[in-house]
């Protein structure tokens, strides 16, 4: 096996001291863990304080970070069918987990929106559209810039949401499966998720409502179909899946073809190295084969000497 494919599959081993069912468990645990605490922020929050980009910010990067902490030593806290794909595409979770992995992780979004819409307080002036406005995915009539922009007569269009879930997704993915290895810590890893949420988070939640993640659109878009907003968030739910996964497939191509470079570059430094031993070798084995000859010659060279001077005696004795 290539020095690539056995840190592949080191990295593919490296979540997998626990049972495949322990895993997939913790996958769903974990994801609905931190979708309830966004939807809960995102509902509650908002929907009584307004709008606070810091706060929502915040609040995303924290409840990734935290949970991520908590399970990534189970399952590696992915929490992501975008981050679960990018992982599967670079060889460091299996086929077979990765989409087990995919279905707990819907399932704990689904979960998560089910139980938040179960819980909200609604009257008839309290209607549950005050409360899940700011909590779905949506572009145009339903951002959650949507009112505010309509007084100036204009929008968010599907153009400038792609764009910013395309770039906050492949910012979420590419700190995840860089961080997704052995060398890295649970503490370090789960910052870096932390960090890269919280930035996505502030580049689109004007826009979106802050996606990067089709399971957490998902759980909390099933539930707000009928809930009368201004958009059904499942009429727009395509976008906040095909943006992370089109981001996912990015992020796997940069990084395959960055270790196919570097294993190149190793390749042909070995080359290089096993070229200058050959050399070495060849160079000593003449060096040795010349001192060879040398004294062969000076061998025959001696004994031609001492063949005359044998020649001279006997000369010698023979006139004598």
């Amino acid at each position: 096996m290539t020095d690539t494919g056995s840190q592949r599959a080191s990295d593919a081993a490296s979540c997998t001291k626990e049972p495949l069912a322990v895993r997939v468990g913790a996958e769903l645990a974990g994801s609905f863990i931190v979708f309830f605490a966004i939807y809960s922020f995102t509902t509650f929050g908002t929907a009584l304080f307004g709008i606070n980009m810091a706060f929502i910010a915040l609040a995303t990067g924290i409840a990734y970070a935290a949970v991520t902490l908590v399970f990534s030593k189970v399952s590696g806290g992915q929490l992501n069918p975008a981050i679960t794909l990018a992982a599967i595409l670079t060889g460091k979770t299996k086929v077979l987990d990765g989409i087990l992995y995919i279905i707990a992780q819907v399932l704990g979004g689904i979960a998560a929106g089910a139980l938040i819409v179960r819980i909200l307080p609604t009257t008839e002036t309290l209607t549950a559209k005050i409360w899940l406005t700011d909590a779905v995915n949506g572009f145009g009539n339903g951002s959650v810039s949507a009112s505010t922009l309509s007084s100036v007569s204009a929008s968010f269009d599907i153009t400038l949401a792609v764009v910013v879930e395309i770039i906050a997704s492949i910012v979420v993915i590419a700190a995840a499966v860089a961080t997704m290895n052995k060398e890295t810590t649970a503490v370090s890893h789960a910052a870096a998720i932390g960090l890269a949420y919280g930035l996505g988070a502030a580049m689109t939640y004007p826009v979106t409502g802050a996606g990067m993640n089709p399971a957490r659109s998902t759980g909390i878009a099933l539930f707000a179909r009928n809930a009368g907003l201004s958009q059904n968030p499942l009429q727009q739910l395509w976008v906040f899946w095909i943006c992370p996964i089109l981001a996912a497939a990015i992020v796997a191509m940069v990084m395959i073809g960055a270790q196919l470079l570097r294993d190149n570059a190793k390749a042909k430094q070995q080359v290089v190295e096993d070229t200058a031993v050959q050399q070495n070798v060849a160079d000593t084995d003449a060096l040795t084969q010349t001192g060879n000859d040398a004294a062969q010659t000076a061998a025959e060279h001696a004994e031609q000497e001492t063949s005359a001077a044998s020649e001279h005696n006997a000369d010698a004795q023979i006139e004598q």
